[in-house]
Order: structure tokens, then sequence, then C-alpha cells
């Protein structure tokens, strides 16, 4: 029962997060196209100031989610080394411990991406760990 909360809100947490890179992405950074810059500009940081507010932590409380998770099911590794399973598991974690690390330096230290500053490269990480939570349970 406790994994299925814990899953419930990693599930939530991720949507809130991954949306709003995917709306960023694709919608907001569009803006340029059909507004003079100043107002792309204004538009954009009135919608950042309340994603400020929401979207780091929502990233921290996936991490969190995901760790407990990643404890309750990676298992025991076999004499003949790692599985599929557990290689692709590891793997999907080390890529969201690098965001919510990100994420942590962010909301807790106020520091900003030394690299990869922009949306992009997160929004990347997202698919790539949506496409390795689905060849997990192959």
């Amino acid at each position: 029962m406790d994994y299925t909360i814990v899953h419930l809100i990693h599930i939530f947490a991720v949507s809130v997060y991954g949306g709003f890179l995917f709306t960023d992405n694709l919608f907001m950074a569009r803006m340029k196209e059909t507004l003079p810059d100043k107002e792309a500009a204004a538009a954009r940081e009135a919608i950042m100031i309340h994603v400020r507010k929401v979207v780091p932590k929502a990233l921290i409380v996936a991490v969190v989610a995901g760790l407990y998770m990643f404890f309750q099911v990676f298992g025991t590794v076999g004499e003949e080394g790692l599985s599929r399973f557990q290689m692709l598991l590891l793997l999907k974690a080390f890529l969201g411990s690098w965001l919510g690390l990100r994420g942590v330096l962010q909301v807790f230290f106020g520091i900003q991406p030394l690299v990869f500053k922009s949306h992009k490269f997160p929004f990347i990480l997202v698919i790539m760990i949506i496409f390795l939570s689905q060849l997990m349970w192959e």
C-alpha cells in the first residue's frame, strides 16, 4: 500500500515537472515568433514567477519518491550479475538523480545550473527516463 501511494505521488510530481518542460520547450520557446521581444520576455516571466514556486519542488518530490521506489524494487544482484531490469533502473535513477541534484541546488542554495542552462537538456533526460521506464518492464 505504501508503495502504491508513493508511486502515485511520484507520477503526479513527474507530470508537473515534465509537463512544464514539455510546455516550455514546445510552446513557450516559440512565443518569440509571434510576439515582439519585450512582450515575449514579459509573458515568459509572468509564467515563470509561478513556475519557480512549484516546479522545482515537484522535481524534488519526484526524486525522493523515485529513490524510495528504487530501493523497494531493485532487489538483490544475482550470481550472473545485474539483470536487464536492474541495469535500466540504475541508468534511470542516475538520470533522475542528476535532475534532482540540479533542482536541490536551485531551490535550497540558489545555484543556477553551471552547464545546460536551457530546459532542452532536462527535457531530453525526462524523455529518456520515460522510455527507460517502458523498457525496464519488458
